[in-house]
């Protein structure tokens, strides 16, 4: 069994390349990174780049995706999968259970060995059972090395995370299992629905054991089986046409060339230290949200009705969660996919949007809020958005906004002020006054709930009926108007010691999104290098966590780094959360970040590599070059774009998809005559 298991292994290595002296960035993902207790709430999935579709091991005990790193017994393999999302998580449909004997129930699987790469996963077990996955798109395989005798597998139609199956309906026809599931979304608000197609290359005797669970008797003289599956969100006949003919072998060398070629949109240089870490990272970025159209244009709206668009669409959202960073991410780097990604997000208005899922989902989904935001920052890159045709679901949303609360009141008055520049587009000026007047009503909230930093609930968790985060960490969120927040708090000298205490205190919370973009606030001041310094901090070095996502201010704060290239990867309670935390990475690494989204501009800081190279769509690339570059040289000392010193300490959208170079020419020390001209949000 153990050599057995070294095969499949050499398989893999040899057919992807690892044993080639060229090292490429998907064969330095780690898969398994985040996948051990509540530290990223990730798994080893066999996936593909923004597919429906991944087979994860389900184990005993688990995290949110059904596996647990550590554990030893495994129930099976399921498929879809919402990666590093909360609540308890969502997805793991129709579990596979491969046996040994006659009764699935009495045949225990115990791991002895695993490995993933992109794409792919394996397993072997202490009975003999050999166990490994490929998937690319829409289709996977499964195939099983058993050893001699009685065997089978057992299917759970019903089987979902977080208790979250419907129902289904499935019929058995030779060696084809076929059918369809319904599944709560995650956080168990809507619903979805999709169609598989299963394929065993062996005959099999099928045996209903009600409840919707079934067996398949194989024969007992075969020792390898492979399971074909693809998804459809449409019907079963788009399913089973995407059952593909390639070998196993085949199926891992094209998923493996997926994935290279989706990662390598951002190079670094492969052999840095931290080049694993980052590409473990940004293949996080990639997995969602998912292309739900078929080859020839058909999908399922989320209002449930069949369409046809010529445009590549997407479903699987948790723009709450990753609006500030995932989102422009993808802005940048899948520049053509993006133009479908907003399409999609304009779709969802004219489908019925709810916040976080309807009961028509054409696939699994979390969560829609400020989905305004990410059009009109979309709009503002370039990316096509038909607002006329949606205005009046927009309005709707809009005139609905909670601001019940301290937090909602200012998350509410982000989306306000972003209707509001909408309107401007459309030249409904009068109207564009009204809601920009609504969305600076944030200042009565703020002085009220967020000026006063000294009464003693100010660093207590969920205070003042707040959904999630403290005083200190909400009080910061005015991404739209930092220049009137800043008069707000009595001044950019209060402000910056404001932020100062904010820091000084560890009052900053990375494991959750409320406040992750407070580190780059001290660019709107004049003293920017305090933000060039906290983004290495932040990504790089050890750092004092007092606050979790169960708990105000722990007693036993956690001290070290947040982001690590283990199963136990991310702080305690910080969830990946479909990208948004693996992005906050990716950018810092990249040397700028989300200013405002809403607004085409990007803070800069330090790369955490002396060289990156971003795919453009022109063909020319974007060079990241750094002079200097060493540990503790995270101060900017010159900037240099296209062959000219700027002394700004931004970069704009349209500066970055031209192509060209930008050099940052470090120091260890804080350079405080280097940016001259600084950018702050505005509302008007």
């Amino acid at each position: 069994m153990k050599k057995m298991f070294g095969f499949i292994v050499f398989l893999l290595f040899f057919i992807v390349g690892f044993a080639q002296k060229n090292t490429t960035p998907a064969s330095l993902v780690n898969v398994f990174l985040g996948t051990s207790g509540d530290h990223g709430q990730l798994s080893p999935a066999a996936s593909a780049p923004f597919s429906m579709l991944s087979i994860l091991p389900q184990t005993y005990p688990s995290i949110h995706t059904g596996y647990e790193y550590y554990a030893k017994e495994f129930l099976g393999f399921a498929h879809t999968c919402f990666e590093g999302v909360g609540c308890s998580g969502s997805g793991g449909n129709i579990l596979v259970k491969p046996f040994m004997g006659e009764n699935p129930d009495s045949c225990h699987l115990i791991k002895v060995s695993q490995d993933g790469k992109p794409g792919y996963y394996a397993v072997s077990f202490k009975n003999g059972i050999d166990a490994s996955f490929a998937v690319n798109e829409k289709y996977g395989m499964h195939q099983y090395i058993f050893p001699k005798g009685k065997k089978g597998l057992y299917f759970n139609l019903s089987y979902s995370l977080a208790n979250g199956f419907v129902s289904e309906a499935h019929h058995i026809s030779g060696d084809t299992l076929s059918g369809w599931f319904r599944a709560g979304t995650t956080c168990s608000v809507g619903k979805y629905k999709l169609y598989y197609c299963i394929i065993l290359n062996h005959s099999a005797k099928w045996i209903e054991k009600g409840n919707h669970q079934l067996v398949a008797v194989l024969p007992e003289n075969i020792s390898t089986l492979n399971l074909r599956i693809a998804v459809s969100s449409v019907n079963e006949k788009y399913a089973h046409a995407a059952i593909g003919n390639y070998s196993f072998a085949g199926l891992i060398r094209q998923g493996f060339d997926e994935w290279n070629k989706a990662l390598g949109r951002i190079e670094v240089p492969l052999a840095a230290g931290n080049a694993s870490l980052f590409y473990s990272l940004l293949y996080r970025t990639i997995q969602s949200p998912y292309r739900i159209t078929e080859p020839d244009g058909h999908y399922l709206a989320t209002n449930g009705a069949e369409k046809i668009s010529k445009e590549t669409l997407y479903n699987g959202w948790s723009i709450w969660d990753n609006y500030r960073t995932q989102l422009p991410l993808l802005s940048i780097v899948f520049p053509n996919r993006y133009k479908g990604i907003t399409q999609s997000i304009a779709e969802l208005y004219a489908s019925g949007k709810k916040d976080y899922a309807t009961d028509f989902e054409p696939s699994n989904t979390v969560r829609t809020e400020h989905a305004i935001i990410v059009l009109l920052d979309a709009y503002r890159k370039g990316y096509k958005v038909d607002f006329a045709t949606i205005i009046d679901s927009l309005k709707k949303e809009v005139d609905g906004l909670d601001f019940s609360h301290p937090d909602k009141a200012l998350e509410s008055s982000y989306d306000t002020w972003a209707f509001s520049q909408i309107l401007k587009v459309l030249h409904e000026d009068k109207l564009s006054k009204k809601y920009l007047n609504k969305a600076l009503t944030y200042k009565t909230y703020w002085n009220k709930s967020f000026k006063d930093i000294n009464k003693r609930d100010v660093d207590q968790m969920q205070a003042r009926g707040m959904y999630q985060g403290t005083v200190w960490q909400y009080r910061w969120f005015v991404p739209f108007d930092v220049k009137g927040l800043i008069t707000a708090d009595d001044g950019e000298a209060v402000f910056t010691k404001h932020l100062d205490t904010f820091f000084e205190n560890d009052f900053y919370n990375h494991a959750n999104e409320p406040d992750i973009q407070v580190p780059l606030l001290y660019n709107a001041t004049y003293e920017p290098w305090k933000s060039q310094y906290l983004m290495h901090k932040f990504a790089l070095d050890s750092v004092v966590q007092y606050y979790f996502n169960d708990n105000s201010r722990g007693i036993d704060p956690y001290i070290g780094m947040i982001y690590k290239n283990q199963p136990r990867a991310y702080l305690r309670t910080m969830d990946d959360d479909a990208g948004a935390m693996s992005s906050w990475f990716v950018f810092a690494a990249c040397g700028f970040f989300p200013a405002c989204v809403g607004s085409p501009v990007y803070y800069l800081n330090v790369p955490l590599f002396k060289n990156i190279t971003l795919q453009t769509p022109n063909g020319e690339g974007f060079s990241i070059k750094v002079q200097n570059f060493g540990k503790g040289n995270c101060y900017i000392k010159k900037i240099i774009l296209n062959g000219k010193s700027i002394h700004r300490n931004y970069i704009t959208q349209e500066e970055i998809m031209k192509g060209g170079s930008i050099t940052f020419i470090a120091s260890n020390q804080p350079q405080k005559n280097a940016i001259d001209k600084v950018w702050i949000s505005k509302a008007d």
